[in-house]
Parts: structure tokens; C-alpha cells; sequence
């Protein structure tokens, strides 16, 4: 599932880089300012990995602004205006009919203006940590060092907006802001956005609409949003905590997850409204290999007492490793178990291994990363469908993980991956990259 980069060219001229990626509604993601590069962006494995769990449920479309990225850069006009102008031409060719759209801090407002000029073309929006026309101090302090140290400046930036948990991750950032855009065209569009003003325009936008903000940021203030939110018919304000500006934490995504469930179909209606999301979360699922000729072999009351003890061997590991058994589910029909880490599911898929081959009972191992639906005692969505489905293409006592899970956790699990190529899975729109995991040394 990698992008493939294509052009489309706006009402005034200038040619818009674009790509589209997975199956489903359309979402279209709109970059949280200037600094994003959406070809240099899936070199930040975070930042992929966010990217294929959406695209596991959505067609996940993702472009870059005039003057910066892939998109053309010798251009004058950045005003609101201009800016709205390359989203149209982007839905118009990637998403007909309606769509979903994402705007995270400045581009909000774009998403914001466009809604409002096309209401019939915008069923859900979701604005996340949405910038007013105004200027933080200490920030634009840093803004203007651009003048005479460009890559001081994006370090120095990147470093300020968030709380980074990877070093590695905000080098990468800042380097994909030198990369995605010249500092005289940042400079230039720091200038027009702080006049961008959208308060007007939001009492006409119609879409279901998700206003979020990080509770306590300490650059960006919850006001605006709280304005932008009032403004907006029947919007609703969510401000979860742990969150950062350009990498919303768990509780963030959760609430993204559940305001667009209704619109990826993963779960039946009559579950939409008890259904509570998850966000990220790594999905391990694991089959007995061929237990119908072993209950043949052995007799169905041996072959149950087998399972039986080797089912609640499994729900230990997955406690052990920080996991969540799904109950309800009898090893017969598999084991599914999810945890917020994608290097635990893959200890616990390892360990798994070993208890089976202990018992004589090897097993189907399969590990998928993506947002899931919880309900009661049991977990829905795309994600998890797709976590079986690799697992039934693993060979017995093999773990198979999806290349979400292996950019996720290949520089914190500790194993090797083998790439095992791309397979066609039931039910899943485009083929998946999938790896084999083993020992780091062997």
C-alpha cells in the first residue's frame, strides 16, 4: 500500500500533488500547516503507520499545499481564497460525491471555508487543534529565525509544538519542513494565515462537525476552538488529554474514531451508539492449525482439554504482556487479543508460539495495527478483520505481522522481519505487504 503520487491543477493554474490510498469512504486529510512533505512523510514511521490504520478503513487522501511539497512551488497567492481552491480540486478528482475531511491546526480554516461553500459536498469534518488569525509571541519568535537560520528554526519549531516521545521522530519532522517548503514561502504563508478568519463562515457549514483540542497546550490556548465550535451547528468540543498538535494521542484518536464510525460501516447500526473506540491499537489473532482433523485424531474430549489448557496459558501471556483478552471466544474459533503497544503483540505472538508447540498444538499467528471499536466484551472494525485474515495466511507456529505493525515496532521489538511480499486477503481491498517475524540473531 504504497502512494502513488498524482497531479491535479485548480481553477487558477497551479498543479496539486496528491495520492489516495485503501478502500472505502472518502477521507481526505489536509496537512496541519506549510512543513509537511506527503512523499517524505511515510519516512516517519509514526506517521506512516497512523496513515495505513486509516487507510484500513477510509481511501485516505493526502496533499500538498501550493508553494510547498510535491505541489508547485513557484506560486503568489497563498490567501484563504487560493487555499480553498486546491482543496476543491482535490475532492473534484478524488473524492465525487461526498467525503469526510481532516483539518488539524492552520488548515483547519480551510477546511472550514470549504465546507461552507460546498455543504452537499461534506458529510463529516474534524477539525483538529484549529489555529485562529492570531500569532503566538514566542512562536513567531522563532518563526522569523527562519530569516537567517532555516534549520534552526524547523528544529527549534518542531521541538516547541510538541512533546515528542521519539527524538528520532522530530528529527525527521524537522527535516521534512526543510525539505516540504523554502523559508521564504513559510515566512510568506505565516503571514497570510494569520489573517485567515473563518468565525463568519461557520455558521454555515452543515457537516457533522468534531472540533478538538489538547486540553493544555502550552502555546495554543482551547479559545478558539471553543468559539469555532460554538459557532458551528451542532459541533461538538472535545479537549482530551495527552495530546500534542501534530501527534494526537490515544484519547484523541479514540474520539476521532467514534465520530466517524457511522461513516466507515465496520460495525452494524444497532451497535454504533453503545460501540466505545479503542484508537490505535495493535490486534493479535491466533487459530489452532487444522483443529478439526486433530479432534478427529485425538477424540473431540481430548482435543478439548488440550485447548482448553492452552487457552488459558494464552490469556495469561496476553495479561503478562500488558494486553486485553477478548472474551467470549473459544481457541476453536481463535484468540483475539488487543494491546496498545505494537512491540507487546508481538511478544505476546511470540510467546504464543512456544506455548503451543509445549502442548503439541501449533498455531496460526497473525498481528494487524489499526482503530477498533470496543463493545461490551468484544472488538469490531476493519482492523480486526484484517488481523484474521493474516493470520489464516501464516504457516503453522509462524507469526505474520502487517507492514503497519512492522513500521511501528521494527526499531523497539527487537526481532528481525522477513518480508513474506504482498497477499490478496478476503474482504480487504488492496493487497497487504505482510512479514514474517523471527529471532533478532537467527
Amino acid at each position: 500500500m504504497e502512494p502513488q503520487i498524482q497531479y491535479v491543477k485548480t481553477s487558477d493554474g497551479v498543479s496539486i500533488a496528491y495520492y489516495a490510498i485503501g478502500s472505502g469512504p472518502p477521507l481526505i486529510q489536509l496537512s496541519p500547516g506549510s512543513f509537511t512533505n506527503i512523499e517524505d512523510e511515510w519516512d516517519i514511521p509514526a506517521q506512516q503507520g497512523r496513515l495505513r490504520a486509516t487507510a484500513s478503513l477510509f481511501t485516505c487522501i493526502r496533499y500538498d499545499l501550493r508553494g510547498c511539497g510535491l505541489s508547485d512551488r513557484d506560486v503568489t497567492d497563498l490567501s484563504l481564497q487560493a487555499m480553498t481552491r486546491d482543496l476543491e480540486a482535490v475532492v473534484d478528482r478524488a473524492a465525487p460525491g461526498t467525503c469526510a475531511i481532516g483539518g488539524p491546526g492552520y488548515t483547519a480554516a480551510v477546511a472550514v471555508a470549504y465546507a461552507a461553500a460546498y455543504p452537499e459536498r461534506v458529510s463529516h469534518l474534524v477539525l483538529w487543534a484549529p489555529v485562529g488569525p492570531t500569532k503566538v509571541e514566542s512562536l513567531d519568535r522563532l518563526v522569523q529565525l527562519a530569516r537567517t537560520d532555516w534549520r534552526l528554526a524547523s528544529d527549534s519549531y518542531i521541538s516547541a509544538v510538541d512533546d515528542w516521545s521519539s527524538p528520532e521522530d522530530a528529527r525527521r519532522w524537522a527535516a521534512m519542513m526543510r525539505n516540504g517548503v523554502s523559508p521564504e514561502t513559510y515566512l510568506r504563508y505565516e503571514a497570510e494565515r494569520a489573517v485567515w478568519d473563518v468565525e463568519d463562515l461557520a455558521p454555515r457549514v452543515q457537516a457533522r462537525t468534531l472540533v478538538m483540542h489538547p486540553r493544555d497546550h502550552r502555546y495554543f490556548s482551547a479559545e478558539f476552538p471553543r468559539r469555532l465550535a460554538a459557532a458551528i451547528p451542532g459541533a461538538r468540543l472535545a479537549l482530551p488529554e495527552g495530546a500534542t498538535v501534530l501527534t494526537p494521542g490515544p484519547q484523541a484518536l479514540a474520539t476521532m474514531a467514534q465520530f466517524l464510525s457511522e461513516l466507515s460501516g465496520v460495525i452494524p447500526e444497532e451497535r454504533r451508539e453503545r460501540g466505545q473506540p479503542t484508537g490505535m491499537t495493535a490486534i493479535l489473532f491466533a487459530d489452532i492449525v487444522d483443529s478439526t482433523a486433530l479432534t478427529e485424531e485425538v477424540g473431540d474430549e481430548a482435543f478439548r482439554q488440550k485447548a482448553r489448557g492452552l487457552d488459558d496459558a494464552l490469556r495469561k501471556i496476553i495479561r503478562d504482556t500488558d494486553g486485553t483478552p477478548v472474551e467470549g471466544k473459544l481457541l476453536g474459533d481463535g484468540v483475539l487479543s488487543v494491546f496498545s503497544s505494537a512491540k507487546n503483540a508481538i511478544d505476546a505472538a511470540m510467546r504464543f508460539g512456544e506455548a503451543g508447540e509445549s502442548v503439541g498444538l501449533q498455531l496460526h499467528l497473525g498481528i494487524h495495527a489499526g482503530d477498533v471499536i470496543r463493545e461490551e466484551d468484544n472488538v469490531f472494525g476493519g482492523a480486526v478483520n484484517i488481523a484474521a485474515r493474516i493470520s489464516s495466511e501464516s504457516e503453522a507456529g509462524e507469526v505474520l505481522v502487517s507492514q503497519t505493525v512492522r513500521d511501528l515496532a521494527r526499531t523497539s521489538a527487537g526481532v528481525k522481519f522477513d518480508d513474506r511480499g504482498e497477499r490478496e486477503l478476503k474482504g480487504v481491498g488492496e493487497p497487504v505487504r505482510l512479514y514474517a517475524v523471527g529471532e533478532a540473531g537467527e
